[in-house]
């Protein structure tokens, strides 16, 4: 299905959460969201930066093992793959994400080595903490639409900048601390309406609750909430936002409603919550999702 399709530019990080054991999980916001529509069906073009390194090549590898397209992928001469560590702090963990990355650094000329035109670009803000400006506006020159997922990471963001970063885009995402962050001055009710206005969205704002679901508010006026589904199998809620953001973006390309959206970007967060991790290489989870849809 994939290869007929023009590619929707997913950018942003690609790194591994390292834990005091040794343990390495690939992820990253933006990898994950492209990791997913491509299991999915969808057809995705991950931009972002790796090193030259064993962490790099292993990105590769992975990609390569589900058939992944890596044509943006842009080697790093000289910066590593990009790294959170992982600590425990009193048994909660504590996350440390390392400055100067592979990820942070991609040439504004890298945008030449992918399609002229896009149907969709998504992005975050990690990936512009400290540079990448030129390529996102060289990205976006290619992309028809934009859906923004903030994901703010402390202490790598400013208020103002995310504001300016997500002005314009078709639709944002955000969760309920995210739009407090950003709108501390509206009340709760409120919030989606100030920041709709204030950051001139174009068609839509999803907020997400957690174990509460989530509401999508468009431009017209319409609101409408669903609740979270049951999880049968919990194990952790890693990449449920993620997987959250990529059925949206999946409905974007499909053409979906936004009730048919919500519900369904709801229903694969659950299952991802069964999962160890945020992403999965087995086909037949995504089959099985893709399945509810046909």
């Amino acid at each position: 299905m994939s290869g007929t399709q023009a590619p929707s530019l997913i950018f942003g990080e690609a790194l591994f959460d390292v834990f005091p054991d040794g343990t390495r999980v690939l992820g990253g916001a933006p990898f994950n969201v492209a990791w997913n529509l491509h299991q999915l069906g969808q057809a995705a073009c991950f931009v972002g930066g790796i090193g030259n390194d064993r962490a790099g090549q292993e990105i590769r590898q992975r990609m390569a093992a589900i058939g992944m397209d890596d044509q943006g992928l842009y080697r790093h001469p000289s910066a590593a793959t990009g790294q959170v560590r992982v600590e425990l702090q009193d048994g909660e963990p504590a996350y440390t994400i390392v400055p100067d990355q592979a990820y942070d650094a991609v040439p504004a000329d890298w945008a030449e080595q992918l399609p002229d035109t896009s149907p969709l670009l998504y992005h975050g803000t990690l990936a512009l903490r400290s540079g990448n400006r030129d390529l996102l506006e060289r990205l976006q020159a290619r992309a028809q639409s934009r859906f923004v997922d903030a994901n703010l990471r402390a202490p790598w963001y400013e208020t103002d900048d995310v504001l300016a970063l997500i002005r314009g885009a078709d639709v944002v995402k955000l969760n309920t601390d995210e739009a407090a962050i950003l709108a501390p001055d509206a009340a709760a009710e409120d919030r989606p309406f100030v920041l709709l206005e204030r950051a001139r969205i174009r068609s839509a704002l999803i907020l997400t609750h957690g174990a509460d679901g989530a509401a999508i508010h468009t431009v017209g006026g319409e609101s409408r909430q669903a609740p979270a589904p049951a999880v049968e199998g919990f194990r952790d809620a890693v990449g449920a936002g993620d997987a959250f953001a990529s059925v949206v973006l999946l409905g974007m390309r499909q053409g979906w409603d936004w009730p048919a959206t919500l519900e369904r970007a709801l229903v694969f967060a659950a299952a991802v919550c069964t999962l160890q991790g945020a992403t999965s290489d087995d086909p037949g989870f995504y089959r099985d999702a893709r399945s509810r849809w046909d």
